[in-house]
């Protein structure tokens, strides 16, 4: 049977900000169905969750995403994917008119795929990450191969174009998750692990330098031990400000550098909260605010994207809570301190002569405060962005995605479920039913969200002075768009969100 994807409404222009700005152009939402993998269940066909992160082939106007582990928390099984899909752009305003998904592409190793499920679950073993692989960050070489971050390990992994292994990069011994034996365990957080990334916390987002030779990988959150506890009983690092930036030389596979990437303080994002009822404790700065994607503008100029927990999504099924943080900063490496032998425990702060890398003191891109302004409902996880194609006057397309949890979520004992909800602006009602069985009447799953933001060439110009234009990567990816699990068939979707 073909699979469809429902039919939404198209989607609305908005009024654009100040010449020069970073104007939000449009809001796209994009249901859930079934992708081109060609499985079958619920658990391993539904399209959703693809916002992971972004990049861009503009020779085939084609772009490319990641899912994460899939849906139910490393619980089912799920082949992890690439989607690739391309957009109706205007080429005046930037306002995306429709969304059409033009590839499935499986990640597999030794010609199997790669999956979901925890290390304990699919290996038996909680120290063995075997074929379990929760990807978060994506990222493209010259030689058109991607690298894809894992939270998992926390791990790099280089595919080729058609999602087949070719290498995994050496994971720096300090991010292993380890017990207070030393013993490494991907699967079960504090108490059982001591030390290296929180569970759920590793690399969440993934770049290349311009010249192809360095890739950074960032983590959502502190270290465990990059952190002081207010009590024994509290996670170490949850805290903490200071996560990770690793810098990996690319032909080798290796570990250059580590830098220390401080996170807004909850000060700040808690005055942009009204009241102080929902503000946010002490204990969620390095656990409920974190980094979701990053993306090189320059060989030492990022863009980090940070984001709080808040926001529609499956927790938050009509998006009734206060948003306080979904920012873009722009971020300089020059001056940082290479931390890879340093420690950071004990303290909350940072060591005498330990730099951080600079961060600008304003973001580049408030997305929330875009979207509150046009009236547009703040989702929970805005995880991945990349420039998009050249418009007609010279302008530029920032396009920004969400992962949507494929609308599932899950009790304590580990039952999966499908989120219906009637409105994700702050009211309305929402239910959960069995994964599969359907939404009641004037309910629906959960959207995958796509946004258009525009950006003047002088604008463009100041943050890449040194990057090639988006025109010049498809020479590297020559042919992507030709493979693919079920590349030859193609899904359209017409998409509105008012």
């Amino acid at each position: 049977m073909r699979p469809s994807f429902l039919l939404a409404t198209a989607a609305a222009l908005l009024a654009p900000l100040p010449a020069a700005a970073v104007t939000l152009v449009s809001a796209l939402a994009v249901p859930n169905g079934t992708d081109l993998s060609g499985l079958s269940g619920v658990g391993n066909n539904r399209f959703g969750g693809f916002g992971s992160d972004l990049i861009y082939d503009a020779g085939t106007q084609t772009f490319w995403s990641t899912t994460d582990r899939g849906p139910g928390g490393g619980v089912l099984s799920y082949a992890p994917r690439l989607q690739g899909f391309t957009l109706d752009i205007n080429q005046n305003t930037g306002a995306i008119g429709g969304f059409t998904l033009t590839n499935t592409t499986l990640y597999t190793v030794a010609g199997q795929n790669y999956d979901g499920q925890n290390p304990q679950l699919l290996n038996g073993n909680s120290g063995t990450l075997g074929r379990s692989l929760d990807p978060e960050g994506l990222a493209r070489l010259p030689n058109g191969n991607l690298l894809v971050s894992d939270e998992y390990g926390p791990s790099v992994y280089e595919f080729t174009k058609g999602g087949q292994f070719v290498r995994a990069f050496e994971t720096p011994s300090n991010l292993l998750p380890r017990d207070a034996s030393g013993n490494v365990n991907y699967v079960d957080g504090y108490p059982t692990s001591a030390s290296g990334r929180q569970d759920n916390r590793g690399f969440e987002g993934l770049t290349i330098s311009p010249d192809g030779k360095t890739a950074y990988a960032i983590l959502q959150d502190p270290l465990q031990q990059d952190g002081k506890p207010a009590k024994s009983s509290d996670a170490p690092g949850i805290y903490s400000r200071n996560t990770r930036i690793v810098a990996f030389d690319v032909a080798t596979g290796k570990q250059t550098a580590q830098y220390v990437y401080q996170l807004e303080s909850l000060t700040d994002i808690n005055d942009r909260i009204p009241g102080t009822s929902d503000d946010f404790k002490s204990d969620k700065q390095g656990r409920s605010i974190g980094v979701s994607a990053i993306q090189a503008v320059g060989d030492k100029t990022l863009l980090v994207l940070e984001r709080d927990n808040r926001g529609f999504g499956v927790d938050d099924p009509n998006g009734a809570k206060p948003v306080g943080s979904k920012q873009i900063f722009k971020i300089d490496l020059t001056n940082a301190t290479d931390v890879k032998n340093i420690s950071v425990a004990g303290s909350n702060g940072l060591p005498a002569g330990v730099t951080p890398v600079a961060k600008s003191a304003t973001p580049f891109l408030d997305i929330a405060a875009a979207l509150r302004a046009m009236g547009q409902p703040v989702p929970e996880k805005i995880e991945g962005f990349a420039f998009g194609p050249r418009l007609a006057d010279g302008s530029y397309t920032l396009i920004v995605v969400t992962d949507n949890d494929y609308s599932v979520t899950q009790n304590g004992s580990g039952t999966q479920f499908d989120v219906c909800t009637s409105g994700v602006n702050g009211s309305g009602t929402s239910v959960q039913v069995a994964l599969g069985a359907g939404c009641p009447a004037g309910t629906t799953l959960l959207p995958n969200m796509v946004y258009s933001f525009r950006l003047s060439e002088a604008e463009y110009a100041s943050l890449t002075a040194a990057v090639p234009e988006p025109a010049t990567w498809a020479l590297m990816l020559t042919g992507f768009a030709m493979v693919g699990a079920a590349a030859r068939r193609r899904r359209k979707v017409g998409v509105r969100f008012a």
